[in-house]
This record gives structure tokens, C-alpha cells and sequence, in this order.
């Protein structure tokens, strides 16, 4: 294999029809897919494992060392599903000894100047718009869309949630809302996104129904599931919802909040 002008480490494995453009970096612990196309100025630095067909834009650089004073120097990775795009200027940590690898997705985007922690798993077909920044140990899962936010370390960010452009996200996010201000707050389900995704209207009506329950009444979360469960019919909605709060550590983001704070 010839990639002129890229320094690429003779023990990487390369898969097929690989594009490597000039002045890229490839170091030897590497695995990149076959189909890939890898920009120049890009670097893959030890332990990145890139799937089939993605592209790694100008400066990204992918497998960095983890920025946490508890890493020791042991070996961990960055895994990067099947054609998932990574923009401009992209930082991603490897693992740590807390779960030992980073993990991004098939079919996922992440925009230029967006920084990806050490450890944080990130599902499939999740978008993270320019500048977003995950801390260690962030949870997206599938369909998310993080709009330019700083998350905290820990959170987990729920199934096709969307949340705002600028938002400071410290609390856990709950599956299929939309989340802006500050305080970060509940303000609506994503009705678009998941029709876009082929919801159906009664679908959507059952979770508006769910989190007009957990958001819009006076209970606490609690006895809000405890309701939910009761008058809410089993569904795979219905169980993803009620399975997150339940496994919130950091407790999910307020309620609405009207403009004039009440």
C-alpha cells in the first residue's frame, strides 16, 4: 500500500479501498475498515479501531490520551461503528480503566470542534452539532441530537432526545423529549423527529401522555411511574421510559418552566 506524504505505521492494519491523504498520521495500533477515507492532517493515534466506511475529516484527532489524572498508562481504545462521519478538528479520548474503551456508532455525525471524553458510549445515528463537548463517561444513546452543549460527566442522554443549542446539560435527559434552557428543562416531546422516524401518531400520543404525567402533575417521579404503569398500556416506549428514570443516578432534568418562572 502507498498513501504519499502520510505517515502511516507499516504494522496498522489498513482494510480495502482505504483513502489516506497527505500528511495524515496512522500509528501502529490502528484499524481502520475498509472504505474509509481519512483526511489530511487527520491522526489516528494507538488504539483506534475505525469501522467500514467512514470518514475522519481534516485535524480530527481520534485514540488521544485520556484527560483524566486517574489513567495509569493502560491499554484501552476508541471504537468507531460503520459509516459514522467525524468533521474538523474532532477530539476523541480513548478509554480508561472505568470501562475501557470510547465508543461512537454506526451512521453517526459529529460535527467539527466537537470533543468526545474519555469512556462516553455513544449509540447509533446520533448527531452531535459543532462545538458540543461530552465529559468522561457520557451516555448517548440511538437518535439523539446534542445542538452545541457542554454535557457533565455522567449523564446520559435519552433516545432520540433533541436538546438545544448553548444548553448546559448536568441532569440526566429522558427518551424522546426536547430540552432547552437554563436551568436545562423539559419542553416537549420531539414530535418532528419522531415522525421522521416513522412514529406513528399513536405513539406519539402515548409518550406526550407519559411525560404530561411525569412533568405536568403534582406528583413526584415515583408515584408519577407508579401511574404511568397503571393507566399507560405496556409498550417498548412506554418500558424505555420508565426504565430510564428508574436508572437515573443524576436525576432527570426539571419540568417545564413558563418564560415568567412559574
Amino acid at each position: 500500500m502507498n498513501y504519499p506524504m502520510a505517515n502511516v505505521h507499516p504494522e496498522a492494519i489498513i482494510g480495502k479501498d482505504v483513502v489516506i491523504e497527505p500528511f495524515a498520521t496512522i500509528q501502529k495500533d490502528v484499524v481502520i475498515g475498509d472504505g474509509c477515507w481519512i483526511g489530511p492532517n487527520a491522526v489516528l493515534m494507538d488504539g483506534t479501531r475505525l469501522g467500514k466506511n467512514c470518514q475522519v475529516h481534516s485535524g480530527a484527532v481520534i485514540g488521544g490520551l485520556p484527560q483524566d489524572l486517574k489513567f495509569k498508562g493502560e491499554k484501552t481504545y476508541v471504537e468507531i461503528g460503520d459509516n459514522t462521519v467525524i468533521r474538523e478538528c474532532v477530539t476523541i479520548n480513548r478509554g480508561t480503566a472505568a470501562k475501557g474503551k470510547t465508543v461512537v456508532g454506526n451512521d453517526c455525525l459529529i460535527m467539527c470542534y466537537v470533543h468526545i471524553a474519555h469512556d462516553c458510549m455513544i449509540g447509533n445515528n446520533v448527531i452531535l452539532v459543532g462545538y458540543t463537548g461530552l465529559a468522561g463517561e457520557v451516555i448517548v444513546d440511538d437518535w439523539a441530537i446534542i445542538s452545541s452543549s457542554m454535557v457533565h460527566q455522567f449523564v446520559r442522554i435519552g433516545c432520540h432526545a433533541m436538546i438545544s443549542g448553548g444548553s448546559l446539560v448536568r441532569k440526566d435527559v429522558p427518551p424522546y423529549t426536547k430540552a432547552a434552557r437554563e436551568p436545562l428543562s423539559y419542553v416537549g416531546i420531539n414530535t418532528i423527529g419522531l415522525r421522521r422516524r416513522g412514529f406513528s401518531n399513536e405513539r406519539i400520543n402515548e409518550i406526550h401522555e407519559i411525560y404530561r404525567i411525569l412533568y405536568q402533575s403534582d406528583l413526584n417521579h415515583s408515584q408519577a411511574l407508579e401511574v404511568i404503569e397503571t393507566t399507560i398500556p405496556p409498550s417498548p416506549e412506554r418500558d424505555i421510559i420508565t426504565s430510564f428514570i428508574r436508572s437515573s443516578k443524576r436525576g432527570i432534568m426539571r419540568g417545564y418552566v413558563s418564560d415568567t418562572g412559574e
